[in-house]
């Protein structure tokens, strides 16, 4: 028997792998624990069933990260199907129930059909802990924006006169403020002089900016509101949540900008206009380091969503839409680096400003300047050199 194929729906506790051979006979079907023993001993068992075995897994890391690493450390080939694709395709096979079996043997059967499965391998050790990291800084700032959301909720319920007037609740300074005043009577006790000093004090910039629009806020309200005590000092509260957050953020931000800077790609990444340290730390992370799984930049456009999918129906050609399954993390790093890129690298502003010229809508200018430089990108990596702008002469040609 020269190839099989094993499909693991992969848990928490528990695995089941189902092994096909090239008819879709089922050869093995096993539950086993998602421990190192009862792994390595399925992986040697599916070996020994024939000469070539191709994984296939519906979860990239998280539960299945030590079948991932044990199977890279066997020299295993492995191809990643998310869960989505297992979920539509069940709908081609027989029978209706939802198991962990049957998921398997589905995951087994696609990776033998498809062909535009992406191989999956286990990352290397600084972009993991880039993935870390980096989620767990995303977490932090979606916690913050929850905090300041609710804040700005119970300000504008007695004070919305100096909700106005704070416009950015990420700032230490508007915040230190809220976490010693709330109220306009407050405010109007203790004056623009004496609140400037309080703020200075607390080392908080511009204080006497700060001081001044929050006095004149509290002259332009003198009606005590119901449940005003109450509510300034949940709003105290939550501006001290706010200012701790901010510190876990920076903190984090240090961590994940030392970790970047030992990666042995971060000067070529950092290179590009527009990828800093943050983006570039997502970029590792999203890609798990593994850049040679990329065999041409149209599959690492399609992973990250720039890749268009044709929608045509009948008469009507030539409709491309965005591809429902991509990495929206990957995304990200490609849009938001165009848009620095615009303001700051002269070749991204010609060929945005040549794509508005064809009539594309600020989006879609982006998307297809994105779509360029995932490109230049792909050849840098491939190359390890950094990126080198083009000559002003060779640029006007």
């Amino acid at each position: 028997m020269a190839n099989v194929w094993a499909g693991v729906d992969a848990g928490k506790s528990h695995h089941h792998c189902v092994v096909i051979d090239a008819d879709g006979k089922r050869l093995l079907s096993r539950r086993v624990a998602n421990d190192e023993p009862e792994l390595l001993a399925l992986i040697g068992d599916v070996i020994r069933l024939a000469d070539e075995v191709t994984w296939a897994v519906d979860l990239p890391d998280g539960g299945a990260a030590l079948l991932i690493e044990l199977l890279a450390a066997h020299d295993q080939a492995l191809l990643y199907i998310p869960g989505r694709t297992v979920n539509r395709a069940a709908s081609g096979y027989r029978g209706e129930g939802k198991t962990d079996a049957r998921d398997a043997a589905i995951i087994a059967d696609q990776a033998r059909m498809r062909r535009d499965l992406h191989p999956l391998r286990a990352g290397d050790e600084i972009s993991v802990e880039l993935k870390i990291l980096t989620t767990r800084r995303a977490d932090l700032v979606a916690d913050r924006t929850r905090v300041i959301n609710r804040l700005r909720s119970l300000l504008t319920s007695i004070f919305p006169a100096l909700e106005r007037a704070l416009p950015d609740l990420t700032r230490a300074g508007q915040l230190t403020l809220l976490t010693g005043y709330q109220t306009p009577a407050a405010l109007r006790r203790i004056g623009r002089a004496r609140l400037e000093t309080w703020l200075r004090a607390r080392n908080v910039r511009n204080p006497g900016k700060i001081a001044t629009v929050a006095v004149e806020a509290a002259h332009r309200q003198h009606a005590a509101l119901p449940g005003e005590a109450l509510t300034a000092s949940v709003i105290a509260a939550l501006a001290k949540e706010v200012l701790a957050l901010n510190e876990h953020i920076a903190a984090t931000e240090q961590l994940i900008d030392s970790h970047f800077h030992q990666h042995k790609l971060a000067e070529v990444i950092t290179s590009m206009p527009g990828i800093g340290t943050l983006l570039g730390a997502e970029f590792l992370a999203a890609t798990r380091g593994a850049l040679d799984s990329f065999g041409t930049p149209d599959r690492l456009a399609g992973l990250a969503g720039l890749a268009p999918a044709a929608w045509d129906s009948g008469r009507i050609h030539g409709n491309l839409r965005r591809p429902r399954r991509y990495h929206r993390g990957l995304q990200r790093v490609f849009y938001y680096s165009a848009q620095i890129s615009i303001a700051s690298c002269p070749e991204s502003r010609r060929f945005y400003d040549r794509k508005r010229a064809e009539g594309k809508r600020h989006t879609q200018a982006v998307l297809a300047l994105a779509r360029r430089r995932v490109n230049v990108l792909w050849a840098l990596l491939r190359d390890q050199r950094p990126y080198q702008p083009l000559p002003p002469a060779t640029a006007a040609a």
